[in-house]
């Protein structure tokens, strides 16, 4: 195997940098526009010529060919590898802190993560490489201009195609290319019909231009680089182009508890009573103003407590009683994270089904709905082939080993319909649509972002999970343990946050929509659509001849 040119070993580097950049905390959303240029120039760059084809020359140096299927892998593998880690850092903390693995091990846990789902880059740089490779009935040593620009065409096609199979294979959708464009609020518009694919398909479409400039002679160079600054320019102008804040008529009290993460030891009666008790007194008291010495003067439509690393059993008649007491004397109804619990039902079982819950409660208290978490975190919420991962026992300790909920049906608060996902869930475009599907009018993410410390990956969360109202023209009320709390507008502008890491509460306003947008009617079509046609222009790289040119 010929080796690879030094200079595409620097660009992948470059390009690795970018596409961290792009992403919160650095949060340079502009440069996404040229972030994955380089990969795509160093894998149609990426070695010499053979002797035999050395007189294609361009101004006096031999041009470089683009990869082979091999290396276009490797590039995109090693530049995936760099991106997981730049941006999935917080794996590392999360393992060692609440996971209990020592510092080599949670070293390499996070790094064989990084192997894992880098292999998607890499299988992007061997279709890449593919397409780009000779085709059949075609020469050889003949001019690599034409497969260059087959390949550059191909490459949005191929990325959507490939962000795709990592959402439905490895289900791990971790801040696809388009979210890096959430806050463009003109662009996005486009979400509504083709969701995020269609972001990444246009951010890809843009690289792709920047690529082809440092790809054809310099006679060229200059007339594309101009369309690709200009285009970029003016969708990242989309960003300035905000429109008028939209009118709400409904107020939620999104309860912030900053609860920390404790050993289940720590959680005494004592311990557990106080904290419900100041959980009450922030959702009846949420501005330290008591009317008649019972609750705050201002009316509610909703009161949420979020996903919490609390014992707080849907079976435990302290737990119970403290909610029930709360929706009653709110006069309101109240959606609290949980631990859901069926009982065993045989005879004398004691395996009862344990599940990560929001339990709904009416004004008079009674117990009328439950969602129970359909997709769970592995390694978090439960432990794939236990006997092969035994080794992460301690971060499933932590929170349980529960069971797989059934249903996204929304729960009905009194007539209005809520969309409950609960943390993870947040990052499938395809599952939280299933809710407004199915007639939800307003998004309910609770979440624990806990989790992830003072890492990025709290905003990374938040990102995306905005990008879900976008998609499905609806509010969205962002209920967190330790924040960013936040109300967020069908346009996935925050309109109300609070601070970080502080107990309190959020007045968040909100509006009921009901009518359904093209992606949620459809869903992700736009990208089924990408992964088609990328299986069509590799059949016609292996299939279809070239025809002869008549002389």
């Amino acid at each position: 195997m010929l080796k690879i040119h030094r200079s595409a070993w620097g660009l992948t580097l470059i390009s690795a940098v970018l596409q961290v950049a792009i992403f919160p905390l650095p949060n340079l959303y502009w440069l996404s526009w040229i972030a994955v240029a380089p990969l795509l120039v160093a894998i149609l760059r990426a070695r010499s010529p053979e002797p035999e084809t050395l007189q294609l020359e361009l101004d006096g140096q031999a041009r470089l060919l683009p990869a082979t299927p091999l290396q276009g892998f490797i590039l995109g593998y090693v530049c995936g590898i760099l991106w997981f880690a730049g941006t999935c850092y917080w794996i590392f903390d999360t393992m060692h802190r609440y996971g209990e693995m020592p510092v080599p091990a949670a070293a390499l846990a996070l790094i064989l993560f990084c192997m894992y789902v880098g292999l998607y880059h890499g299988l992007f740089g061997l279709l890449l490489a593919l397409v780009a490779g000779s085709r059949r009935g075609e020469a050889k040593s003949s001019s690599p201009v034409a497969s260059i620009r087959r390949a550059l065409a191909a490459a949005p096609f191929l990325w959507v195609a490939v962000e795709l199979a990592r959402t439905r294979i490895t289900a791990f959708p971790w801040e696809l290319l388009g979210y890096s464009q959430t806050a463009n609020f003109s662009l996005t518009r486009i979400a509504t019909v083709v969701g995020v694919y269609g972001l990444s398909f246009e951010i890809m479409l843009v690289n792709s231009v920047f690529a082809a400039a440092f790809l054809v002679g310099k006679e060229q160079r200059k007339r594309l680089l101009t369309a690709a600054f200009v285009a970029a320019a003016i969708l990242q102008a989309g960003q300035l182009l905000a429109p008028a804040p939209l009118a709400t008529d409904r107020s939620a009290l999104l309860v912030q508890p900053n609860i920390p993460i404790l050993e289940g030891a720590a959680w005494t009666r004592d311990y557990f009573q106080n904290t419900l008790r100041e959980l009450t007194d922030v959702s009846l008291h949420p501005f330290g103003e008591k009317s008649g010495g019972n609750k705050n003067t201002q009316h509610f439509d909703l009161i949420v407590w979020p996903e919490s690393p609390s014992p707080f059993y849907t079976n435990d008649p302290l737990f119970r009683d403290a909610v029930s007491a709360l929706a009653r004397q709110s006069g309101e109804w109240v959606v609290a994270g949980s631990i859901g619990i069926n009982p065993a039902m045989h005879s004398g079982g004691t395996n009862s089904q344990i599940f990560n819950s929001a339990a709904l409660v009416s004004p008079r208290g009674e117990w009328v709905g439950r969602y129970d978490k359909v997709h769970l975190v592995p390694f978090g919420e439960y432990l794939p082939f236990p006997q092969l991962f035994a080794f992460a026992g301690g971060l499933t300790k932590e929170v349980g080993e529960f069971q797989h909920g059934v249903s996204h049906a929304p729960l009905d608060a009194g007539g209005e319909r809520l969309a409950i996902f609960i943390c993870y869930e947040s990052i499938f475009p395809d599952e939280v649509r299933q809710g407004p599907l199915q007639g939800a009018q307003v998004l309910v993410n609770i979440s624990n972002d806990g989790w992830y410390g003072d890492s990025g990956a709290w905003k990374q969360h938040l990102q995306q999970t905005e990008m879900r109202a976008i998609e499905n023209d609806r509010w969205l009320l962002a209920a967190t343990n330790t924040g960013m709390t936040a109300s967020v507008d069908p346009y996935g502008r925050i309109v109300a946050a609070t601070p970080r890491k502080v107990r309190t509460a959020l007045a968040a306003p909100y509006a009921l929509r009901s009518g359904t947008t093209f992606y949620t009617r459809h869903g992700d079509w736009f990208a089924f659509l990408c992964a088609i046609i990328s299986v069509g222009a590799l059949v016609a790289r292996f299939v279809v001849p070239i025809r002869a040119v008549k002389q």
